[in-house]
């Protein structure tokens, strides 16, 4: 019997998906955060769950590696992958920004120089913009680089801006929202219909009907 194989990051966010799986009736008892197994089959035995890093979840459904996957918007943007994005989860919420020390804007700059984490989210957005600049990938730390003069302004997730707050930054200019997306493999999605479209169609419903999956504490 063939499996739908669903890809998710381990960790909260996967917490929040089996959460919602178990609402329509997918269990996956087996699972507990605490494991070092990174497979796991369903109790109807139709589903198998497989665990893999964040920034990977796309590129595995992308690739047929799975068929199925839930993975924040901002990791599906930086990738570029190419999944049908089926279902807004309305978890994990939390926004891009640009920021920078106050005082600052970004019309001062002829040639904007932008650290960040999301070099491709960066880059395409001042893009539409028809604004010109230099990225610097960064993999952390990123408040700091307008405080050395390694970057005149950063753009990252903010969620409550007590970070930025901190290191006495302030947004500049808000970009877009994201959260956690339910996506596919676009091939299973015609191929498997039968057992993909009904989980979407469940999944969908509940988003709709609560608003939120859960609340987030």
């Amino acid at each position: 019997m063939e499996t739908i194989k669903i890809a998710l990051a381990k960790g909260r966010l996967a917490d929040l998906s089996i959460e919602l799986f178990e609402q329509i009736g997918l269990k996956f008892t087996s699972y507990h955060e605490k494991s070092r197994k990174l497979m796991f089959t369903s109790d109807d035995g139709h589903y198998e769950l497989i665990l893999v890093k964040a920034t990977d979840v796309g590129t595995y459904v992308e690739n047929g590696a799975a068929d199925i996957g839930v993975a924040g918007k901002d990791t599906l943007l930086e990738a570029g992958v190419d999944v049908f994005e089926v279902v807004d989860l309305g978890f994990g919420r939390c926004r891009f920004a640009v920021a920078g020390e106050p005082g600052v804007s970004l019309n001062q700059y002829h040639h904007l120089t932008v650290g960040t984490k999301y070099p491709k989210i960066t880059n395409d957005y001042f893009k539409a913009q028809g604004k010109q600049i230099e990225t610097i990938k960064l993999n952390g730390s990123v408040e700091l680089a307008p405080l050395v003069g390694l970057s005149d302004v950063v753009v990252d997730i903010v969620e409550t801006g007590s970070t930025l707050k901190e290191n006495n930054l302030v947004i500049i200019e808000n970009m877009m929202d994201i959260s956690a997306r339910l996506v596919t493999n676009k091939a299973s999605f015609k191929t498997k219909d039968e057992k993909i479209r009904p989980l979407i169609d469940q999944v969908k419903s509940i988003v709709d009907s609560k608003g939120s999956v859960t609340n987030e504490s």
